[in-house]
């Protein structure tokens, strides 16, 4: 732990509902759940409004459905959109201090010692994450952030959590243990439902009581790394520090199906989407990777992964399809596949792709080449051939910029309406209707602007 309480811990709440709200003023202090909106879907973000009826992450959305109530809007990701409003608060934050940790598109750990211009006296350090949420909520258009501010990266993400939304809580150095000890202990980073339910059995149900259970007692219950880390923790030992520059480790993509798949050929029409994914995601991070990886979830839950690594590293999807399907043919799937992923590896900034490696990369006689085109527009045989997302941004010829309020039996509603509008009409179209034309997210700085002007 530091001498003051110069780490601090920025993380948007809620920030894909959030966006929604933001971008769709109709929707502003109502339930918004985001996620998976079909069947087997599962919840990315539930807004507040929504966790006051139960909804949460990670929760199936047909659960999130039984519990909210109705006029709850349930609303596919738009990553487009979160990705902007990450950019603008991670540039922002960039300004605060050159030593920033990017932990994910909606967190962050700045090292406020590193700037060399603060003042971390805890009046100062309280006056500055001020000035920060006050500078995320305006450069955002109202999406807010929590901060926590303390000697260490733990005591400062649990410190960021215990006052959302729009919360802030300072730790005093000497004042860590004080913090934790009344939480419950599944507030420390490792503590899943197993680890807690032997807590449970043994009596321990808060951090304080933990740090009071001695080391070899910990390491006879869970091992020697978890019940080591366990003992650490409780007492708010943690002396991990800011990395910069994070490298990404992994590229991935990967799908739910409302149906059990078993057919072969639209397996691997999935697989050739799934990679179409991971290679514009390596080309666009600059990025290549020599070994692929499957996950293949089957119907019963049981879930398995297997990987190959090439001679040589590449971006080229029609590379990653093709050993990701040699890949699912050693797999059994006659059982029905609940989910499938695709996944790249042992990443470098560069592309090397030789003869050699292209020979080795060669399909098998049985599994032609799938061309770029094919990669591009394949799609399950069973989708029309205009769909429409909830919530997915949209222009008309005439009623100018919206988002899909519903789609379905060939007809689409539309909600027009932005950031800077009041609440917009609703009117239904054909779904090929060609004065309907996806769109990019609308742009609520320009929103904001004309609202000041």
């Amino acid at each position: 732990m530091r001498p003051a309480a110069s780490i601090a811990h920025v993380d948007l709440d809620a920030m894909f509902a959030a966006v929604e709200q933001r971008d769709k003023v109709s929707l502003r202090g109502r339930p918004v759940i985001v996620g998976g909106v079909a069947g087997r879907g599962v919840v990315a973000t539930a807004s507040y409004e929504a966790r006051a009826y139960g909804a949460r992450s990670a929760m199936p959305t047909a659960e999130a459905r039984r519990r909210c109530p109705p006029g709850t809007a349930f609303l596919a990701p738009r990553f487009a959109a979160y990705r902007k409003t990450s950019e603008v608060v991670m540039a922002l934050l960039a300004d605060v201090s050159p030593l920033m940790e990017q932990v994910s598109i909606d967190e962050a750990y700045l090292d406020l010692a590193a700037a060399g211009r603060h003042d971390l006296s805890v009046p100062g350090v309280t006056a500055l994450a001020e000035q920060i949420r006050t500078a995320i909520a305006a450069a955002t258009g109202g999406v807010t952030a929590s901060i926590g501010v303390a000697t260490s990266k733990l005591v400062a993400k649990i410190g960021s959590d215990l006052h959302k939304p729009d919360g802030l809580t300072v730790c005093a150095p000497g004042q860590e243990r004080a913090l934790l000890h009344p939480l419950p202990v599944t507030r420390l980073p490792g503590v899943g439902p197993a680890t807690a339910e032997r807590l449970r059995r043994a009596g321990l149900h808060t951090i304080g009581e933990l740090a009071r259970v001695e080391l070899p007692e910990l390491i006879d219950w869970f091992g020697q790394a978890h019940g080591a880390g366990l003992y650490r923790l409780a007492r708010a030992d943690d002396d991990r520090p800011i990395v910069g520059e994070r490298e990404a480790k992994s590229v991935s993509a990967e799908e739910t199906f409302d149906v059990d798949l078993t057919d072969r050929t639209r397996l691997n029409t999935e697989i050739d989407l799934l990679a179409t994914r991971v290679g514009g995601r390596l080309r666009s991070g600059g990025l290549s990777a020599r070994t692929i990886t499957i996950k293949v979830r089957h119907h019963d839950f049981t879930t398995i992964t297997r990987s190959a690594t090439r001679a040589q590293p590449t971006d080229d999807p029609r590379l990653v399809a093709q050993f990701a399907r040699r890949l699912l043919a050693e797999v059994d799937t006659s059982a029905g596949i609940r989910l499938l992923g695709v996944g790249a590896t042992t990443l470098a900034g560069f592309v090397q792709d030789d003869l050699f490696g292209s020979m080795i990369d060669s399909p098998p006689a049985d599994d032609p080449p799938v061309s770029p085109a094919a990669v591009a527009t394949a799609g399950p045989p069973e989708a029309p051939p205009t769909a429409w997302r909830p919530g997915q941004d949209l222009r008309h010829d005439h009623h100018g910029a919206g988002w899909v309020w519903g789609s379905g039996h060939g007809r689409v509603t539309v909600r027009f309406e932005g950031p800077g509008t009041p609440p917009g009409p609703v009117h239904t179209f054909a779904a090929d209707d060609p004065a309907l034309h996806p769109a990019d997210p609308p742009d609520w700085d320009r929103a904001a602007a004309a609202r000041g002007s």
